[in-house]
């Protein structure tokens, strides 16, 4: 058996269990450091024996050595030798993962990836980040930054991730999406034809994304055309991935999970314009299965990567 760490902004969980999956789960809030790590491990003792410990974790991380340093998600995290810790105290070996990194392996193993030994796993949740698998392999990079597709400008202007302007991740994930919301209705209120759910500041200021699936999904034809702008840079930007990459299958969670319907034919439409023809006649683009469970598997199969 196997014991997964998943250390989130809000949350954490420790699970245990195996290939067939997750046989005992204990979940606890995020709070300072010192009281999370205690939470951590009280709640590894009660879970032992296990061969091994995952810890999935968003960055930045130095994954060789197992440090989690300073994520912005995480305040107070600096420099903790978390898989030092555990090792030491468990007497067991303990391996550290980014989130997506570690989502990609669960997909893989678990989700819409089994079977493929090319594989890109986006994560369009609040941000957008990558975990590459290839040829059956989970593909970190030099000093473990592979996979931050987030930063790829693609276009001059628009909304921000990843720190930059017109980014994938300002396009393309639960923020951007939003800020996309903010904007468009914001020049509608200029342009004296302010929206009936966006009649001024404060409601501008209100928007996200759910409210803007929730209007699509309705047929509202202003929250469809923010949707389809975002379906348009997500095609723009798988397309450089398959030229690229050549994948078999391209995995996305999240905010693509829920509301595929609302990217997949503007998506496939510039696609199929961009994308090289041969490397897009092998690809699938696969919303993920897992879903809200992703995280724990995710922990999971790094501490089955590490023993592999």
């Amino acid at each position: 058996m196997y014991i997964g760490i998943d250390i989130g902004g809000t949350k954490c969980a420790v699970v245990r269990g195996d290939h067939n999956g997750i046989a005992q789960k204990i979940r606890f809030d995020t709070t300072d450091v010192e009281s999370t790590i205690a939470n951590i491990f009280a709640a590894v003792e009660s879970l032992l024996p296990a061969v091994a410990i995952g810890i999935s974790c968003g960055g930045p991380l130095d994954e060789t050595r197992g440090v989690i340093m300073s994520p912005p998600n995480l305040p107070g995290w600096d420099n903790i030798p978390i898989t030092q810790m555990l090792s030491e105290r468990f007497g067991i070996p303990a391996y550290l993962c980014n989130d997506a990194n570690a989502c990609a392996l669960a997909e893989w193993k678990f989700g819409a990836g089994r079977g493929c030994r090319n594989m890109i796993f986006l994560t369009f949740g609040t941000g957008l980040g990558a975990g590459i698998i290839l040829d059956g392999r989970l593909y970190s990079g030099t000093n473990g930054m592979a996979g931050e597709v987030g930063h790829i400008r693609l276009s001059d202007d628009g909304p921000v991730g990843f720190g930059k302007r017109g980014s994938f991740e300002g396009f393309c994930s639960g923020g951007g999406i939003a800020q996309l919301g903010r904007a468009y209705a914001r020049r509608e209120l200029e342009n004296g034809t302010p929206l009936d759910w966006a009649k001024n500041d404060e409601e501008i200021s209100e928007i996200t994304t759910k409210l803007l699936a929730e209007l699509a999904s309705g047929g509202d034809t202003h929250a469809l055309a923010i949707f389809s702008e975002s379906a348009k840079r997500l095609g723009m930007g798988l397309s450089i991935l398959i030229d690229i990459l050549n994948p078999e299958r391209i995995v996305i969670g999240s905010v693509y999970q829920r509301c595929e319907a609302l990217f997949y034919d503007e998506m496939m439409r510039v696609i199929g314009r961009e994308a090289l023809a041969d490397s897009l006649s092998v690809c699938r683009i696969l919303p993920a299965e897992l879903g809200d469970g992703i995280g724990d598997l995710a922990a999971l199969t790094v501490a089955m990567k590490g023993e592999s």
